[in-house]
């Protein structure tokens, strides 16, 4: 309620300064605690990750049982995966939203983008002339350390993670006793500083939104302009939230939603806050586990991994935003296009970066997969970040859906349900 609170007064905040001209003062004052905020959050990603996970996997009890719960992760975020792209790709034909646009927009939007479009192209060509496997081989660090320094190196830190538990369990008791009893404090540790860092979370927030207001303030035109398309993607990302997601819950658990959506609010809502899954994953572990009643091993192993290839808000995006971009510029997509689509948007969603604006250049690869001008891109830029906000909690629901389902299948779901939660507490 504090969070929500905090992102209320923000955009008060952001609306009193754009009325006011105190950008400046915004931007000075206001805004840098946010990006304080968001740094907190950054810098306990890593080394909960890696605690997390290495004390997850070493108390399983055998390597049989670790396979069989990343079979079943990776199964289920291919599928919500796919499901996202199919989604945006049934919207995005339906509702047009590219056929209305007008020229004038378009060449102005190409001139104003056009040196951030050039960055990201090389990007993109770089990624595109390695081989089909160089995905495998980033995974896999020659340095750990220098891979903790960077949180779009997740994969790395997650591959040693896992080779680190897994050594672990093979090892006898008695030989590993000392290092499991140093993870269990480090992670009560790393817990406590969560605990710690949350405090600041509403001040963080308001902080955040407040300078996304004032930094949005120039671009009403550009709202209008795009609104049909930010529609269709708010649409799509609101539908995998309400319907397909509750479908899962359904279908493998006795959650109610409504009690799991009150369970996750807070990661929610930071999520869309910080427009970073990976900065959220503090608080999506301490929901699901303490919340949702997913246990320890299931939460530290599903969620880290989650982080780096389940963006099913980020996958429903791009397949919108590839068939917008082609309708603008008069580009027909037959079936093979759009199921290239499909392809390249689920292999593409696994490397992208749980960043702000890390799938921008897995789009430019969805793009060039089937012929649309890459220049396109200038004509969503504008209104990417709110965007990016909304499918980063997209992202993160389908993190703690799937982490609520292993646990579920693997009898290691504790489910309490809210109403019985608040009798306890009164």
């Amino acid at each position: 309620m504090k969070i929500l609170i905090g992102m209320i007064l923000g955009i008060i905040a952001g609306l009193i300064a754009v009325f006011f001209n105190l950008q400046k003062f915004t931007f000075d004052w206001i805004k840098p605690w946010g990006d304080i905020f968001l740094n907190l959050l950054k810098l306990i990603a890593v080394p909960l990750i890696f605690v997390s996970l290495v004390k997850g996997i070493s108390s399983l009890s055998n390597i049989s049982k670790l396979s069989r719960i990343g079979l079943k992760t990776v199964s289920l975020y291919l599928v919500s995966t796919i499901i996202a792209v199919s989604l945006g790709l049934l919207l995005v034909n339906y509702i047009k939203p590219g056929n209305t646009f007008p020229d004038s927009k378009k060449a102005e939007l190409q001139e104003r983008f056009h040196t951030t479009i050039s960055l990201k192209k090389d990007q993109a060509s770089e990624l595109k002339e390695e081989s089909p496997i160089k995905f495998l081989v980033d995974v896999v660090p020659d340095n750990f350390i220098k891979a903790t320094t960077d949180n779009s190196k997740m994969l790395q830190i997650i591959f040693f993670a896992i080779l680190f538990g897994i050594a672990m369990v093979i090892l006898e008791d008695n030989k590993v006793k000392g290092v499991k009893d140093f993870f269990d404090g480090l992670d009560a540790i790393i817990l406590k500083i969560i605990d710690i860092i949350m405090r600041f979370a509403p001040y963080g927030v308001f902080a955040l939104i407040a300078g996304l207001i004032v930094d949005f303030s120039g671009d009403a035109d550009l709202f209008k302009a795009l609104g049909l398309y930010a529609i269709t993607v708010v649409l799509g990302l609101l539908v995998m939230i309400f319907i397909v997601y509750p479908i899962f819950l359904k279908l493998f658990t006795p959650l109610k939603y409504s009690d799991f959506y009150r369970f996750i609010s807070p990661a929610q809502l930071l999520a869309f806050s910080t427009s970073s899954s990976a900065a959220t994953l503090p608080v999506t572990m301490e929901c699901v586990e303490k919340k949702v009643g997913v246990s320890n091993e299931v939460a530290s192993f599903v969620l880290p991994v989650g982080v780096t290839i389940n963006m099913d808000g980020t996958s429903c995006y791009q397949a919108i935003a590839a068939v917008f971009i082609a309708q603008v510029f008069g580009v027909h997509l037959d079936l093979i296009d759009q199921l290239i689509i499909v392809i390249t948007a689920t292999i593409a969603s696994i490397g992208t970066p749980g960043v702000p604006g890390g799938s921008i250049v897995m789009l430019i690869i969805v793009l060039t997969s089937v012929g649309i001008p890459v220049e396109g891109l200038a004509l969503i830029l504008g209104i990417d970040r709110p965007l990016d906000m909304l499918r980063t909690v997209v992202n993160i629901t389908g993190d703690a859906t799937v982490a609520t389902i292993v646990a579920k299948t693997e009898g290691k779901l504790s489910y309490i349900p809210f109403i019985q939660t608040k009798k306890a507490q009164l």
